[in-house]
């Protein structure tokens, strides 16, 4: 992808993150993979060196699995260049996008296929594809499955889009039927429209919109998935979990034997409402970020194991849409971009709490990974070289008009975070070196390396067909 990476080169670092714990360790990259992992230093033949300054850790590249990319059709708010992009400076080097807000949404094969030729021209780290169900397309699931899609998103309420419907009760337990004999998985925005405050104006405070989208409405919807997924036997994913008291529910469903994982996001563990300002609606998203005493569950949830990945839901806009209604919570438009900062933000929150790096680092790589049933995440022979430098004692302070991202705007700018990425490969071809514009240089060299990813572990390489 670059000229700047050697063919065969070799890694060495005093903390590398093995998948539990950091160990010292020389990784050997040979065209594109690890080929052996060694004593930090071991003497290796006819490979380039790497030395992994003393005050940064070797990360396997990260996983995101929860990224809305919006091309094509609001490329506007995000596109496949500009968010693999954000993607590589921070860490990431696979995404799984969702099935919604493009135009058309990836509910049929067809779709999927408008989807991956948009980003077989701009990607520079890998990208899969999640599919959509919704009522249209029930009962005919299959074709969309085939053609790779690694599982099938649905909302319970409405999306906020009218070309991408939600599921009732009914149709919930149908689609969770239907892919359970797919052998895939759903994937669910779980909140009850019936307990949701009605849509329109609530005014530039932050309570009201808050008080809109009720913890109950999160509870309501979960406990729905879970039976569901009893009765069918299908696999279940909760999205974007905020509300941490449904933690309890979600227990002692795994203890009954429902196939349920459940994730959160950065804003959820390091974001809380007594702190968002009035008009301040970068801040808002669907589910809501809730309060202190909420994100402190939270954060009990990741540390005792019962939440299995942190992703991003990057979802964007443009500034005018965020700030349609001049700050109206109830008008703006929901999502939150931080593909670029996830990593950073939340060990930032986890280290002011005593938690060590280790605790989180899977719930970023193997976590996500084994939601969308991908085979990365981890440094291993025999693996791609997907590999992560990070320092995390460097000091950064986010300002969205230097993120990556399409668009400026962000629920993190201005807050000044600990750790930061300075450099990733794909593959063992840098993507990302913190001062060094690698994109643009790949840009112009017409070759952009990542590759679209497809259900069953086959990798097509950008521009090829990866059904």
């Amino acid at each position: 992808m670059t000229a700047s990476s050697p063919s065969r080169f070799v890694v060495r670092a005093g903390r590398v993150f093995d998948g539990t714990a950091f160990v010292p360790a020389a990784v050997v990259v040979e065209n594109g993979l690890v080929v052996a992992m060694l004593d930090e230093d071991a003497a290796v033949a006819d490979a380039a060196e790497v030395r992994v300054a003393a005050d940064a850790v070797l990360l396997p590249g990260l996983v995101d699995s929860h990224v809305h990319v919006n091309e094509p059709g609001r490329t506007e708010w995000e596109g496949f260049g500009s968010a693999t992009r954000a993607a590589a400076a921070g860490g990431v080097t696979t995404i799984v996008d969702m099935p919604l807000n493009s135009i058309p949404p990836t509910t049929t094969a067809g779709a999927l296929e408008v989807k991956r030729a948009a980003a077989a021209a701009s990607a520079h780290v890998d990208v899969g594809f999640w599919g959509g169900a919704v009522p249209e397309n029930l009962g005919e699931l299959g074709p969309l499955h085939e053609a790779g899609v690694y599982g099938f998103k649905c909302f319970l309420a409405p999306s906020g889009v009218d070309e991408f419907g939600h599921l009732d009760r009914a149709q919930l337990r149908q689609a969770m039927g239907e892919i359970a004999a797919l052998g895939s998985r759903l994937i669910v925005h779980a909140e009850d429209p019936e307990l949701l405050g009605a849509d329109g104006a609530l005014g530039r405070g932050y309570d009201a919109f808050l008080a809109s989208r009720p913890a109950t409405s999160e509870a309501s919807a979960i406990d729905a998935v879970i039976e569901a997924a009893r009765a069918t036997g299908g696999r279940a994913h909760i999205l974007h979990l905020s509300d941490a008291r449904s933690l309890p529910a979600i227990r002692a469903a795994r203890a009954d034997g429902v196939d349920l994982t459940v994730e959160t996001c950065p804003h959820y563990l390091t974001i809380i409402a007594e702190e968002i300002p009035d008009g301040a609606s970068e801040f808002k998203c669907c589910p809501p970020i809730r309060e202190a005493s909420n994100r402190d569950l939270l954060w009990e949830g990741i540390v005792d194991g019962t939440i299995d990945a942190i992703v991003s839901d990057h979802s964007p806009s443009t500034v005018d849409l965020k700030r349609a209604g001049d700050g109206d919570f109830g008008l703006a438009w929901g999502g939150i971009s931080g593909l670029q900062v996830g990593l950073s933000a939340v060990w930032t929150e986890a280290r002011e709490r005593g938690i060590p790096l280790e605790t989180i680092l899977p719930l970023f790589t193997t976590g996500p990974a084994v939601v969308a049933g991908l085979a990365v995440g981890r440094i291993a022979v025999g693996a791609p070289a997907h590999l992560a430098v990070f320092a995390p004692d460097d000091v950064v302070r986010v300002d969205a008009r230097e993120l990556r991202h399409r668009n400026p705007i962000s629920a993190y700018d201005g807050r000044v975070l600990t750790g930061r990425v300075r450099r990733t490969w794909l593959r063992g071809e840098v993507v990302f070196e913190a001062g060094v514009d690698v994109a643009d240089a790949v840009d112009a060299a017409g070759v952009p390396g990542g590759r679209l990813l497809s259900r069953g572990g086959t990798l097509a390489a950008v521009g090829e067909d990866a059904s």
